[in-house]
């Protein structure tokens, strides 16, 4: 497994179209990648979009090392900047069960409703509120290998920022994602099934850059 990161240069007309659609930018990252790298024996491709005040920054998690030439020639600093890849083999081999480290995970938090009483056939809905998306990341959190622990005010420690009701273009027309970022800290529970979510992703719409978890330790004041 490899974590990427790649600084995007946003004073650029061709990020900023490209930031703007989720299907262009997942189609930019499946093309990191040969046609014997699509279908690995484990994990997948992830990726995600951080915004900070000043930079912003696609990571992405990969089963096969990428070659983001392309992206750098079109949306980076061609003559200055690349990207960096790391081998994400010694944190996964790292995690142990009591652990804390700090989190942030970008979701697309759904619930799915039988389209009519007694059907097999279901719809899945987006989370909208903060309460709701919170709710839907500590449903899940146990299965997936950590508890999130409380914090000062007694409450689970996470919040949710950036929530989004984002709408584009996809290959059968409009596609509507409700989205958030969430941030805290997590204690591992399972090891194994921690790295599992680490290199498959939690949640939906992992094509459209959501599902990306991501761990750093934790700073100690």
């Amino acid at each position: 497994m490899h974590l990427s990161r790649f600084e995007v240069n946003t004073a650029r007309r061709a990020a900023r179209a490209l930031l703007a659609s989720p299907q262009e930018l997942h189609a930019g990252v499946m093309a990191a990648f040969t046609p014997a790298a699509s279908a690995p024996e484990r994990g997948r491709v992830l990726w995600r979009v951080d915004h900070h005040q000043h930079r912003t920054v696609l990571f992405v998690v990969s089963p096969h090392r990428p070659d983001l030439t392309h992206l750098v020639e079109r949306v980076g600093w061609p003559s200055t900047r690349t990207w960096d890849t790391r081998d994400y083999r010694p944190l996964l081999d790292r995690l142990a069960a009591r652990q804390t480290w700090a989190f942030r995970l970008k979701a697309n938090p759904t619930r799915s409703i039988r389209r009519t009483p007694g059907s097999a056939r279901t719809q899945r809905f987006g989370h909208v509120t903060a309460g709701q998306q919170t709710t839907w990341l500590l449903d899940r959190a146990e299965r997936h290998g950590f508890t999130v622990p409380l914090g000062e005010q007694e409450e689970p420690d996470v919040a949710v920022r950036e929530r989004e009701l984002v709408v584009f273009q996809g290959r059968g027309g409009n596609v509507t994602l409700a989205t958030a970022v969430f941030e805290g800290h997590l204690t591992v529970t399972d090891p194994d099934a921690l790295r599992a979510v680490l290199a498959e992703g939690l949640g939906a719409a992992k094509g459209y850059g959501c599902g990306l978890l991501t761990l750093a330790p934790v700073r100690r004041s």
